[in-house]
């Protein structure tokens, strides 16, 4: 059997679907992947071995970039952050727990506010806007052409809130997927979870994941030293603190309090990165077992 390098577009029932030289072909994981505690996931770019489109084996998972647990996809280049302006209400600490995410896995946010229509005052989306535009693409509801212009070349995951409109956005964009809509749950006031397996559809020339992804996040994988370095603008600031290794909270000398007090750095941002940096220092600690 010959040797092939192809990518994992979609992961069922044990099979794997690896896209190569314009062909998809049905494949199996090797049996040592167990033994070694490997599980090829949707993205993965792979070393297969195949004489027909429907009998081949995975035999090598080539070194990922990232990868992501909900949904399972490797090698994720964006996330589009669904965040909704009402029901459910919009929220800049969420927004900012998803930012911190994908700046942690070097995904490349894209902010894009849904149900901008039912909402007669502009000035949440303003302030979106001034806050985070600097660093990210900003796109509203109205403005769907501006967000499939981002996808070429690019592997592309969905992710927000329940209830934000992560399903609803992506049945607008490519209708044959009908993918099932969770209605807003008024008890719990999110919406229900519909999620099912991962495939990578090539859409708007590159690859699109056809399911949403997490809705709530906490920060197992960050350190305390590692947080401030997922907030862009603490970053520029941060070249000016006195200290190098500045924690942002009680140093003398500390160039991004300096640019909050003086309006250059949201208080929103400051407060949230205080709060998650609580929670990262509160939580316990997780040992993971030495590999033998």
């Amino acid at each position: 059997m010959k040797r092939i390098e192809g990518q994992i577009r979609k992961a069922l029932s044990g099979f794997y679907y690896v896209y190569a030289n314009g062909k998809t072909y049905q494949t199996r994981g090797r049996g040592n992947f167990r033994k070694k505690k490997l599980t090829p996931l949707v993205g993965d770019h792979v070393v297969f071995s195949s004489d027909n489109p429907t009998d081949g084996y995975v035999l090598e998972l080539l070194p990922r970039k990232n990868e992501l647990v909900r949904p399972p996809v490797a090698n994720v280049d964006q996330g589009v952050i669904v965040a909704s302006l009402v029901e459910p209400q919009f929220s800049f600490n969420l927004l900012d727990r998803f930012l911190v995410t994908l700046e942690a896995k070097g995904i490349d946010p894209i902010i894009y506010v849904s149900k901008t229509d039912l909402v007669k005052d502009e000035n949440v989306l303003k302030q979106i806007r001034a806050i985070y535009v600097a660093d990210y693409p900003v796109v509203s509801s109205q403005e769907k052409d501006k967000l499939t212009a981002l996808f070429p070349n690019k592997l592309t995951v969905f992710m927000g809130q329940s209830g934000a409109g992560k399903s609803t956005l992506l049945n607008e964009l490519v209708p044959e997927l009908n993918l099932a809509t969770g209605e807003i749950s008024t008890s719990l006031g999110r919406g229900r979870h519909t999620t099912r397996h991962v495939e990578l559809l090539p859409l708007f020339d590159g690859l699109v994941a056809d399911t949403p992804g997490f809705s709530s996040i906490d920060f197992l994988d960050i350190s305390a030293a590692e947080l401030p370095k997922e907030f862009p603008e603490f970053q520029r600031a941060s070249v000016n603190c006195r200290f190098r290794e500045c924690r942002h909270v009680k140093e003398p000398g500390c160039a991004v309090k300096a640019e909050v007090e003086a309006g250059e750095i949201a208080q929103s941002r400051y407060d949230n990165y205080l709060q998650f940096l609580q929670e990262i220092e509160q939580r316990r600690p997780i040992y993971k077992k030495k590999k033998e």
